[in-house]
Parts: C-alpha cells; sequence; structure tokens
C-alpha cells in the first residue's frame, strides 16, 4: 500500500527513512491550526493529527499517515515560533520546567482509521537571559512548537526526558513502524 504523509516536515520525514520506510508521498495540509478554548494540549494534537488525515483525498490502495506535536505546561499550549519574540518568550518560559510535549499521530486507511497521541514530559535546565539570547540567535526555533527542536540546538538545555525521543522530533517511531507493518507498506 502506498503512504501519503500529510506533513512537509523534514523530521517527519527522516524518522520515516529510519524505520525503512523509503518511498512515500508528501502533502501538506494546511488546516485551521487555532485551539479551542480551554482544549487540552492532548486533545488539541489529537484533533490536528485527525484533521490533518481527513483533508487528504485518498487514491484507492494509499493510506496517509498525519501527525501534530504540541508543547504545553499544565494546560497552557505554547505556540509555534515564528518569530525571535515568540521564541524568546517560549524558551523563557520553558526554562527550569519540565512540560509536556503530546505528539498525535493518525493513520487512515481505506477500511480503518487508528490514532494514537504519545505523552513525553520534558525539562530544560534553568537558563540565564545570555543562553536564552544565544538560543534565539542561533534561529533553531524557527516554526517550531514551543520554539525549539529536540534533536537540535536545543539539546544541551534537555535536563530530563521521560518517553519517546522520536515522539518529540514528530514521530514515534515504533507505533508507526507497527501501523505500517501491519498494513505492508514496510516489511
Amino acid at each position: 500500500m502506498d503512504v501519503i504523509l500529510a506533513s512537509a516536515s523534514p523530521r517527519r520525514q527522516h524518522i520515516l527513512q529510519q524505520i525503512g520506510m523509503h518511498t512515500y508521498t508528501v502533502q501538506a495540509m494546511d488546516i485551521d491550526e487555532t485551539p479551542h478554548p480551554d482544549e487540552s494540549g492532548r486533545r488539541y494534537a489529537l484533533r490536528m493529527a485527525q484533521q490533518k488525515a481527513l483533508a487528504v483525498i485518498m487514491p484507492s490502495g494509499t493510506c496517509v499517515l498525519s501527525a501534530d506535536t504540541v508543547v504545553c505546561t499544565t494546560r497552557k499550549i505554547l505556540p509555534k515560533a515564528n518569530d525571535a519574540a515568540t521564541a524568546k518568550a517560549c524558551i523563557d518560559y520553558l526554562g527550569g520546567r519540565r512540560h509536556s510535549v503530546y505528539t498525535a499521530m493518525c493513520l487512515r486507511t481505506p477500511v480503518h482509521t487508528h490514532s494514537k497521541v504519545i505523552k513525553t514530559t520534558v525539562q530544560f535546565k534553568n537558563l540565564d537571559q545570555a543562553e536564552i539570547k544565544d538560543y534565539v540567535t542561533h534561529g533553531d526555533w524557527q516554526g517550531k512548537a514551543g520554539g525549539y527542536a529536540i534533536q537540535s540546538y536545543a539539546s544541551r538545555y534537555i535536563s530530563y526526558i521521560g518517553g519517546s525521543y522520536s515522539a518529540v522530533v514528530g514521530l514515534d517511531a515504533h507505533t508507526v513502524y507497527k501501523w505500517l507493518r501491519q498494513y505492508g507498506c514496510i516489511t
């Protein structure tokens, strides 16, 4: 069965390649990503992943894989950092705190739809203003949930991780591998 990845994320594509999925089509979906009032990070991530999967027109003999990653504390969803001020606010807020990263994945097949949310707990060390300024200047935060990518420059500030590292990057490798094997997409 052919796979459509409903994401333009190079990190998600890299994870697919790591698990042995080398042939797939990328079709990023442009949907409204506004959180609902009082929506939890878990529910928001799941809703986004499911909406992305449903937005793809699925030709015969294909399945659609979509995902969404959300960084939050208690009930506060942090934005994707699209400017330096947002990145600074996110990193400043996360310094010294444990936070949750929810990665929701959805696999839509011709017959079934599977969804799963993986929660990973991450903690940044206490950051001083020089570290925050250096991080923001580096620019690794662009377009990233919560203003950071765990696999890049921010990794030096991570003092704790509990859960799935690959889910924080963008896909839980184990779950996706299991689903794709089940449908004969990976041997």
